[in-house]
């Protein structure tokens, strides 16, 4: 049985990765995304079971059988020495990657980095880039692949310990994201990033669900208690305008419910279109009434929630 749920892991890391990267239609992405939890369902695997993950890619096996080797293979078993023009243009696609990493357009940036690889796949660098990209595309796993790789090139390369705990912390792997940003820190002491995130990662680590407590660990019983809040709560609740919205989502709710809609798509047909644009636009006012009443208290909320996110600032700084 756990040879069988190592080959549906890769499988769904295959479709995954084709799910990020394979340039579908929305109808072939939706039936992917079917294929993905059928299979997660039957198997009782997620891509969360890192442990289950094999040397080699479902591609890269598929490359082995039919008589062509892995990228990796060859790195490990026959180094390639790549001629200078080789070293050159992979060098000149690396650029392009980085370039369409600053454009956003995170897919071809990936797609150039592979191809840099492909002619120089001894380059740390051109692994960790990619590593960036597959995690702006959260693909966390294909970036946990790829600083495996950076690492194993170059034992010595911080930034790639530290986009390993990035991934790892996006993954909710906290204990194995500190190792991480402790061996980067370790090779780049003075990286403010590294402090930061390794901070939050320990927190995390520590944090364990309260039935007061929000998702993330957010103080929702500290917010119940705090004075400004409530009172700002109560005085909105006292506005005839934020009653009116009230009245409104309730009104749109009972219309949901009473003509047989499950408002959280569980069971039965799906909430009209009207329904729901009347929810987020009663939702969007009624923040708006927040913003106006107690500013100061949504920037207090605001910086609590960003204080628990870790920082990719210099991650995002390709080589």
């Amino acid at each position: 049985m756990a040879d069988q749920k190592r080959l549906a892991y890769s499988i769904i890391q295959f479709l995954h990765d084709q799910l990020q990267n394979g340039g579908l239609s929305p109808d072939a992405q939706e039936s992917l995304e079917v294929a993905i939890q059928c299979l997660e369902t039957a198997f009782g695997v997620s891509m969360e079971d890192q442990g289950l993950a094999v040397s080699q890619t479902l591609p890269e096996i598929f490359e082995a059988a039919a008589g062509k080797e892995p990228e990796h293979i060859r790195t490990n078993s026959e180094p390639i020495t790549p001629s200078e023009d080789d070293i050159a243009e992979a060098e000149r696609l690396k650029t392009e990657g980085n370039e369409q990493m600053k454009a956003e357009n995170f897919e071809a940036a990936v797609s150039f980095y592979g191809k840099a690889i492909e002619l120089n796949p001894s380059n740390a660098v051109y692994f960790c880039n990619r590593a960036a990209a597959y995690s702006k595309l959260g693909n966390y796993a294909g970036a946990v692949r790829d600083c495996e790789r950076a690492i194993g090139i170059d034992p010595n390369y911080s930034k790639a310990y530290g986009r390993m705990g990035l991934a790892l912390s996006s993954l909710n792997k906290h204990t194995e994201a500190v190792v991480y940003y402790k061996k980067a820190l370790e090779l780049d002491p003075d990286n403010d990033t590294y402090k930061s995130n390794l901070k939050i990662a320990e927190q995390k680590m520590k944090e364990t669900p309260s039935p007061t407590g929000g998702p993330g660990g957010f103080d929702l019983a500290g917010l119940l208690n705090n004075p400004g809040f409530m009172s700002m709560a109560s005085n909105l609740m006292n506005n005839p305008q934020v009653q009116q919205l009230n009245d409104s989502y309730f009104h749109s709710m009972s219309g949901m419910i009473s003509g047989g809609h499950n408002p959280m798509g569980a069971a039965g047909t799906s909430p009209s279109t009207n329904d729901l644009a009347s929810l987020i636009q009663a939702g969007q006012q009624f923040a708006q009434q927040m913003q106006q009443q107690n500013p100061e208290l949504i920037e207090q909320l605001r910086s609590q929630i960003r204080s628990r996110t870790p920082s990719a600032s210099n991650e995002d700084q390709q080589e």
